[in-house]
């Protein structure tokens, strides 16, 4: 059957476009100098929620950033509408480079990392001292994982009219972390002034297992209420009430704190030991004499020396030991 009639000419003729497009391709991609800058405060189902010049916007990733991934935390550029209008969409034209990087694996074996947070400045990993009990081998998880992104470590321990927090802070007390000891009625009372003060004026994340209370915690240093839930009384396990990780602002424009969801896990599949020494500065010189690519758990290792010389604490060097050996073994060991 004809498409055209016998006396078409070329005007009525449609030419088929080539199959790669009529549009020559390029390498080069648009600067967007005029881009607004943002943060990313939270990012759910490809939609990305940034703070842009104190306006909260709706954004989506730009085709030309490829599979480079936006996480919460990231500083970013974004174009196009800024209003923060309903129904309004965004576009994230550049993410800037991040100043540090907290990342963790499902488990030891799994070779692919996620990141957690950008650009965050500490660690606080909230644990409860009972219902549900403290899990030792995820804190030190937590801790390495800390150490090797360069944040600085905080132990925030809840549910402290429960149980007393004496043997895990003795546990802790050789790697002098800050640490800080609470309720939720001490919350209720006041205390959270004190964890403000722990937070002020730098970017904050939040980790630990579901049910520690941490939300509870959010909700004490914040106006926006997230919601909290309970633990199981059959698993002893919390249930997961933070889905996706969020960046709230402390109040006063004093920090921010990036609330994320209850870990049952924290791989370090990614984590190189040898970073893992630069957090012990007292231990560090020590490891000159060490042979190459020693693990420090050796039998030839130089900080055997180092200490016996009494030039560092002996509890510090089995602290450092058994951080670094929690790779080999199970959260709940």
């Amino acid at each position: 059957m004809r498409r055209y009639g016998k006396h078409s000419d070329e005007d009525d003729v449609r030419i088929r476009p080539e199959r790669r497009g009529s549009r020559p391709r390029t390498h080069r991609r648009p600067k967007h100098e005029d881009a607004s800058e943002g943060m990313v405060l939270t990012v759910d189902r490809g939609r990305i929620t940034c703070l842009v010049e104190g306006r909260t916007v709706t954004a989506m990733k730009a085709r030309e950033l490829g599979r480079k991934g936006v996480v919460v935390g990231d500083r970013v550029a974004v174009v196009g509408d800024l209003s923060g209008a309903k129904d309004t969409l965004a576009r994230i034209v550049r993410v800037e480079p991040r100043r540090s990087v907290l990342r963790r694996t499902a488990d030891d074996d799994d070779p692919h990392e996620r990141i957690v947070v950008a650009n965050a400045d500490q660690l606080a990993i909230v644990t409860a001292l009972a219902d549900p009990e403290p899990r030792p081998r995820l804190i030190d998880r937590c801790l390495v994982g800390a150490f090797d992104a360069g944040l600085e470590p905080l132990l925030i321990l809840t549910k402290s009219d429960l149980a007393s927090a004496g043997p895990l802070l003795e546990t802790y007390a050789p790697l002098g972390i800050r640490y800080l000891v609470t309720s939720a009625d001490q919350l209720a009372e006041g205390a959270a002034r004190q964890v403000r003060e722990l937070l002020r004026d730098r970017i904050t994340a939040l980790v630990g297992h579901s049910g520690v209370g941490k939300t509870t915690l959010v909700n004490a240093l914040v106006e926006r209420q997230r919601a909290t839930g309970v633990v199981n009384a059959v698993t002893g396990r919390g249930r997961h009430t933070t889905t996706s990780a969020l960046a709230l602002p402390l109040p006063g424009d004093g920090g921010w704190v990036i609330d994320t969801p209850g870990v049952r896990s924290f791989g370090l599949n990614h984590i190189d030991p040898s970073r893992v020494i630069n957090a012990f500065p007292d231990l560090e010189p020590g490891t000159a004499g060490c042979p190459r690519a020693c693990g420090h758990d050796e039998p030839d290792c130089a900080l055997d020396a180092w200490v016996a010389d009494g030039h560092a604490d002996p509890a510090r060097l089995y602290s450092l030991r058994r951080l670094l050996s929690t790779r080999e073994r199970r959260e709940g060991d």
